[in-house]
């Protein structure tokens, strides 16, 4: 095949995924009036279902349209298509599409920690050396979470070649690991508490593989930066409202989130207490990206450094 062919149909691949994605979710409003925000069915989006909830972006007169996304990868190939004004995704997706040019900002953090290796009673695993040869779970090897597990595996000097790592949609996994279709699973929150709460077993949470280590984030496109940089400030006000209101009200969040999130309000209050929720845009969280962005390099995630300026909208 030759290179121009071999262009042509990845470009032609590129297109019928998004296609594919975006009918498999919810059409999206292409009113250039609306806020068209992408998200990923995790507590860790809680400041997302709060503000929305309580009304806060009517409040603002920002019409916005929700489209729920399984994998952050997914959401990322939406906001390169332009159609995609913000995203509440996680750090390792959103780092993956800045080094591929997709032209976004990270313009606040989200959480930080939130995710856990679980394992099944039955699968024998006590300690980082009996996930080898293990079937283990992620959402996919742009995720955070395949970070945690490569990272956690290199720790404990082991090789993801040892691993049988799968890619696997979140939702799925606990109910593989009930029927121990997979011994194992790197997952976020609420799914860990879920999964503990059930029988399965917490081999290690994600603060101690990576302490403070960030996780989800806001990013806008660029272009929506630049045309309403009015709303972008609106946006990262009410994110910042939301994310006190969850941290001042954890025991009331719950009955604020989607129906596809909580199975039972009790277990989503144990989840939502175990990490804590951030916003906006500080030295310090922006130096933590960056050392996580030099470990995603280091561990061959990233094929080149970025810079802050890359990274950052500095508003």
């Amino acid at each position: 095949m030759s290179k121009k062919v071999a262009a042509i149909f990845i470009s032609y691949f590129i297109i019928i995924s998004f296609i594919i994605i975006v009918g498999s979710s919810l059409v999206l409003n292409y009113d250039y009036n609306t806020v068209n925000i992408c998200y990923m069915p995790s507590d860790h989006e809680a400041a997302l279902f709060v503000s929305n909830a309580q009304n806060q972006y009517g409040k603002e007169n920002i019409k916005t349209e929700m489209v729920q996304f399984q994998k952050g990868g997914d959401i990322m190939i939406a906001m390169a298509s332009g159609h995609v004004d913000v995203g509440y995704v996680g750090i390792s997706p959103a780092l993956s599409a800045i080094e591929k040019g997709v032209p976004i900002k990270i313009i606040s953090g989200v959480q930080t920690e939130g995710s856990g290796i679980v394992v099944s009673n039955e699968s024998g695993i006590n300690s980082a050396s009996d996930l080898v040869g293990k079937k283990i779970a992620t959402p996919g090897d742009s995720s955070i979470q395949y970070l945690l597990l490569t990272y956690y595996l290199k720790q404990n000097g082991i090789s993801v070649d040892d691993v049988d790592i799968i890619a696997m949609e979140v939702p799925a996994m606990n109910d593989a690991i009930n029927t121990n279709k997979i011994d194992g699973m790197l997952t976020f929150e609420p799914y860990v508490t879920i999964a503990s709460e059930k029988g399965a077993k917490i081999l290690v949470n994600s603060d101690e593989i990576l302490p403070e280590h960030p996780c989800c984030v806001v990013v806008a496109s660029d272009k929506f930066i630049e045309k309403h940089p009015d709303k972008v400030q609106k946006i990262l006000k009410i994110h910042e409202n939301a994310t006190s209101y969850i941290n001042n009200n954890t025991s009331k969040v719950p009955s604020l989130l989607p129906d596809n999130i909580v199975r039972d309000e009790e277990i989503e209050r144990k989840a939502l207490s175990k990490y804590p929720f951030i916003s906006g845009l500080d030295k310090d969280y922006e130096d933590r990206v960056m050392e996580f962005m030099n470990l995603e390099v280091e561990l061959g995630l990233l094929k080149q450094p970025l810079s802050k300026e890359q990274i950052f909208w500095e508003g």
